[in-house]
């Protein structure tokens, strides 16, 4: 890729246009307003873990190896396979908004370049489309999908790199077509396009319309949108946000395709529908599902899915009522990367919408376990699917060869996860900063009258649960600071300045106070080792099987340091915990090592999940094989 190109954004992609930018409209006023919202780009710097893992991403993905050039060939050629059209998108989705953090000069004229590179190729009609315009739309080719992710890459890239007016335009003319094509007939019905079953993956357009819809209030856009959500109902043969609103369980919702990724991409959508209406209906829908799919799908490494017993065919990219089924012995895939990132992503915009704290528990936990676990340790890819028990990691899926790299949607999914972090580790609120993530960092935001506030968070969480918040304000002002306090760490000590404050879990801390500078918050989570027993799923294959969890970090055992980490083992636990000792880890790679007292005298060594080494084909186990004790039979 070419990114020697100097001069303003707005020239090199105005040079490639060959229409004038036509003009927008004021933008829309949304009738509900979020309860907290993302600080400014490069308000927050991680340290640590967090810090290390998005930089090593960002240098050999990113920058790295991502084949930027092929991925805009397919628009001047055509695809290979179906829907490959959707990786420019979620390449440059994800550069933007880690340029949004790190605002790397480099990262921005790669990104600069394909978008340029991209905007040649737009066709007659106005789209930027793998296929030919007399073939469009193109149902089998997932152009909609495909049209989805154009549109968000090129709105990431508007939002976080340049709000350059030629980009927008080019949103817009695509926006346009689609409209044109799509819709009630004679137009093409939008539950007939895709390749799916249930074609659900065709209307998660959804979300970029709307998002374009805010920018320029374009009526046409939110009557699209009603379509969709009102007049289809998400899917074909299934009125899929219905279902949900209704209670349906994730994996009975949508018939034979309850595709989990899909599904979540969809009621992101949904989101700012609601953002749009007003209407609590949809709400009440997203709501619904979060809960469902929380208590009912998702791992305890923070994602979803999986292949059996309800959906061998969907190769475990299907909810499959996953928290009961995790330690069925049968699974072979579940946990896709695309649902564990997607499912960050849904929660970080209900935790926006509502501040509900159990949103950051979630993301949290698969941010240290699913997301970092799947990532590969030289930072160029992240598994497909990951097991829990078994060979944890799984590069193959679909994808395809690009310009000599092996691509995947999965690997270029999870660069998103990484970069959605720092949007969520603290924010702001009508009365004051919120601190969801414990990462060790720094932050700069707002007061309520307006003036600079400074955070530092002093931790080497989580392989301790101890936090240190300096408080800077910029001039002496009374506001509230909110702290979240997980819902697994039952004993928390909480102070301000040595005076003890009330923390309850599963809620957040209110700290309303006069804030002056070196103002000290000090907070001791309950980081006692948990012993979880397994779930019942349909064959009771939990009723053996137990895990370990210390804060927010699973614990497994490890093939490259025991021989026996399949073994049953009976732990030494009293009341659900155990006493676990920290000891030097075996490999350089591993973070966090434990010695985990059994019932007989002994004891066995484990790891933090997300730190196994699998990618040499090497097992992990999870959830343990429990082994009788003395008192037992």
């Amino acid at each position: 890729m070419d990114t020697t190109h100097t001069g303003s954004v707005s020239t090199l992609i105005a040079a490639v246009l060959l229409t004038t930018c036509s003009s927008v409209v004021a933008l829309a006023a949304p009738p509900i307003q979020d309860e907290f919202t993302p600080l400014s780009a490069d308000a927050v710097h991680f340290r640590g873990g967090l810090e290390e893992a998005i930089q090593n991403s960002i240098t050999h993905w990113n920058k790295g190896v991502v084949p930027y050039a092929g991925f805009v060939e397919m628009f001047r050629t055509g695809r290979k396979v179906f829907a490959q059209g959707e990786m420019w998108g979620k390449a440059v989705r994800s550069g933007s908004l880690l340029y949004r953090y790190t605002q790397d000069p480099e990262l921005k004229r790669i990104l600069t370049a394909t978008v340029v590179d991209l905007l040649t190729t737009r066709r007659a009609n106005g789209s930027i489309s793998c296929s030919e315009v007399a073939a469009q739309p193109d149902g089998p080719g997932g152009e909609l999908w495909e049209r989805k992710y154009v549109l968000l890459g090129l709105d990431g890239y508007y939002e976080h790199v340049e709000n350059d007016p030629a980009v927008l335009q080019a949103m817009i003319d695509l926006a346009d077509v689609t409209v044109a094509q799509i819709g009630p007939p004679p137009k093409v019905r939008i539950v007939d396009q895709g390749w799916s079953p249930n074609h659900i993956e065709s209307s998660t357009i959804l979300e970029p319309i709307l998002r374009l819809y805010k920018r320029t209030g374009t009526q046409s856009y939110l009557d699209f949108a009603k379509y969709i959500v009102e007049v289809e109902g998400g899917a074909k043969g299934h009125r899929i946000i219905d279902e949900a609103l209704n209670n349906t369980e994730p994996y009975k919702i949508g018939g034979v395709y309850p595709k989990a990724y899909e599904m979540l991409s969809l009621f992101e959508g949904v989101i700012e529908y609601y953002r749009a209406t007003g209407n609590e209906r949809w709400k009440k829908a997203v709501l619904t599902l979060y809960r469902n799919v929380r208590e009912k799908e998702i791992t305890i490494i923070g994602n979803g899915g999986g292949d059996q017993p309800y959906h061998p065919a969907v190769l475990g990219e299907a909810w499959d009522n996953t928290a009961l089924e995790q330690t069925n012995p049968d699974m072979k895939r579940m946990m896709e990367t695309c649902v564990g990132v997607t499912w960050l992503k849904f929660c970080s915009q209900i935790l926006r919408l509502t501040g509900d704290p159990s949103t950051v528990d979630e993301i949290e936990r698969y941010a240290y376990n699913g997301l970092l676990g799947a990532m590969k340790p030289e930072g160029d890819g992240f598994s497909y699917v990951n097991l829990l028990n078994g060979v944890k990691t799984n590069p193959e899926g679909w994808g395809g060869t690009i310009d000599g790299v092996y691509v995947t949607c999965c690997n270029l999914n999870g660069p998103m996860g990484l970069a959605y972090l720092p949007v969520v580790a603290i924010m702001d609120s009508r009365i004051g900063p919120v601190i969801n993530l414990y990462n060790a960092c720094t932050a700069t935001t707002s007061t309520p009258a307006g003036k600079r506030v400074r955070l530092e968070i002093a931790t080497d969480y989580p392989t301790s649960g101890t936090i240190v918040v300096r408080v800077a304000p910029e001039t002496p002002e009374k506001f509230t600071i909110r702290l979240r306090i997980p819902a697994w760490s039952t004993e928390t000590r909480l102070s301000v300045n040595g005076t003890v404050a009330r923390a309850v879990p599963g809620t957040y801390a209110t700290i309303e106070r006069s804030w002056t500078v070196d103002d000290r918050i000090e907070l001791t989570l309950d980081m006692r080792c948990r012993v979880l027993d397994g779930p019942r799923g349909s064959n009771r294959a939990g009723d053996d099987k137990q895990a370990l969890v210390r804060g927010p970090v699973v614990l497994a055992r490890d093939e490259n340091i025991d021989a026996d980490f399949h073994k049953p083992v009976a732990i030494a636990a009293e009341a659900g915990y155990v006493d676990v000792v920290p000891v030097k880890p075996s490999l350089p790679t591993t973070q966090m090592q434990f010695r985990v007292p059994t019932a007989d005298g002994g004891s066995i060594q484990v790891v933090d999940y997300a730190m196994i080494d699998n990618w040499n084909g090497k097992r992990t186990c999870t959830w343990l094989p429990r082994a009788p004790t003395a008192s037992q039979p």
